[in-house]
């Protein structure tokens, strides 16, 4: 992740403009001067010449402790990841056959994961010549689905797949 950061921009003798746009290390604005006389005044003041801006003419750079700079990148970046959500894909298997109780289990299993925020994925497997009664795992879903309605939403409604019949569920998220 550093590295990322740190090949992003260009620092020192790594700038290739022949004038660039300076901004000194208080954020006043220096103006515009040869590349060679910003290099002397960062040097004076014991810190990188960073170009911020490469792609404007000329390009922006600012007089900063590079080390300092990647520091306060990589912190905003690790709190911008904390903040993100991370939803996963849980999976439920599921038979035509599936008995009440057992299917009772399945249903606490999907209301934890909706809690969790995560989406599930329910797979009805169909064996042998159970394919011919896709009615069989309406039977199945039906139950879930009224069980979860308060909770979620069918993002993907019942669709056969080969010998599966697939459905996903998304958390309804409350502000």
């Amino acid at each position: 992740m550093q590295k990322d950061i740190r090949e992003k921009y260009r620092v020192n003798e790594k700038i290739k403009a022949k004038e660039v746009r300076l901004i000194g290390p208080d954020g006043k604005q220096i103006g515009i001067v040869p590349l060679n006389e910003a290099l002397n005044i960062a040097d004076q003041y014991g810190l990188d010449l960073v170009e911020i801006a490469p792609h404007v003419t000329p390009p922006v750079c600012k007089i900063m402790d590079f080390g300092e700079f990647l520091y306060q990148e990589a912190k905003k970046a690790k709190e911008a990841k904390k903040r993100q959500i991370q939803i996963e894909v849980k999976e439920i298997k599921l038979s035509p056959k599936t008995e009440k109780h057992d299917l009772e289990v399945k249903i606490k299993h999907i209301l934890r994961f909706l809690e969790d925020k995560n989406k599930v994925k329910i797979r009805v497997v169909f064996k042998g010549r159970e394919i011919l009664h896709p009615e069989l795992a309406e039977r199945v879903l039906q139950p879930i689905f009224e069980a979860v309605k308060e909770k979620a939403q069918i993002e993907t409604p019942p669709k056969l797949e080969g010998k599966q019949l697939i459905t996903v569920l998304t958390p309804i998220l409350k502000k």
